[in-house]
């Protein structure tokens, strides 16, 4: 992962730093399987520079923009880098302050404190990935004022008050305009450095595609990657929705052509049937036939 680094050109002092962080704190055995082992590698040098100066210096990071930029990805990734145990927490509208921090359960024959995500996550030095945070009730959240500002305490009714351990992070997502989101306020926002997570670059998006399918040809990646950005475009001028701008589904469709299946189908599974509206989907279907050739097949985009 730091090999990568270099060939995107970050500075050695912020490698150099990773290093050094790294070797100050080390990861407890147990948790070792929690360390991202990454097979996909997010492309941004001014983001990566960012993010990372943001963690050596002792702070959280809210990670924002619109679907396909890559935010689950470079969380994932910033883990991975910096060799920390990952814990996500993905809210919905019955997670709790409970869920959030522990509880207490029933074993043994006694009452004892069931430890959550986070509050595991701050005892191990690990990086608590908060997604879609914008989904979360405001009660659920609350009680991580104390937890993710200067204070680095969290307060468990009834137990003891626990401090963070030195190495962990919280890492926030969110997503614009999902249904079920809502805006963040202030006192939660201060609590993090925010990161405006940019559209993901043609070059990148190309760079992906090949890396997670290396026997794709050149040039069918740029026809996979300008197709999505045009479907991106779209979407930018409220053409049509962002249900269909799924980088996950663009992947996910370029490993079924190369199990085999019709170029077009597989599209249709991985980008134009996440939308159920039928004039949506010919709108997409549209727009990806005026990118690819109905004639498109296996060996054209793949060398075997």
């Amino acid at each position: 992962m730091l090999e990568k680094l270099r060939e995107l050109g970050i500075r050695d002092e912020l490698i150099r730093e990773i290093t050094e962080y790294r070797e100050t704190y080390p990861v407890e055995q147990e948790y070792g399987s929690r360390i991202p082992k990454l097979e996909q590698f997010y492309y941004g040098k001014e983001v990566w520079e960012q993010a990372i100066t943001a963690i050596l210096c002792g702070e959280n990071i809210l990670l924002a923009g619109p679907k396909a930029t890559g935010k689950s990805l470079f969380a994932e990734n910033l883990a991975g880098v910096f060799a920390r145990p990952r814990w996500d927490v993905s809210f919905h509208v019955n997670m709790d302050a409970a869920s959030l921090i522990g509880m207490d359960t029933f074993r043994g024959g006694e009452v004892s404190f069931r430890p959550g995500p986070v509050y595991t996550a701050a005892k191990a030095g690990g990086f608590a990935i908060l997604d879609e945070i914008n989904m979360a009730k405001s009660e659920a959240m609350a009680v991580l004022h104390a937890t993710l500002d200067f204070r680095r305490t969290i307060d468990v009714p009834g137990y003891e008050r626990m401090e963070l351990h030195p190495a962990t992070r919280f890492i926030a997502t969110m997503n614009y305009g999902y249904a079920g989101t809502k805006e963040l306020n202030e006192a939660l926002v201060s609590r993090f450095v925010v990161i405006q997570m940019p559209m993901i670059s043609k070059e990148s998006l190309i760079k992906l595609i090949r890396k997670h399918y290396p026997d794709i040809r050149e040039e069918g990646a740029g026809e996979l990657t300008f197709m999505f950005l045009e479907l991106h475009k779209k979407c930018e001028n409220g053409e049509i929705s962002s249900k269909a701008l799924d980088l996950r589904g663009l992947l996910g469709a370029v490993g079924l052509m190369e199990k085999g299946l019709d170029i077009f189908t597989a599209l249709d599974m991985g980008i134009t049937n996440k939308t159920f509206d039928t004039y949506e989907q010919t709108l997409i279907r549209d727009t990806i036939r005026t990118r690819i050739s109905k004639k498109t097949v296996k060996k054209d985009l793949f060398v075997k």
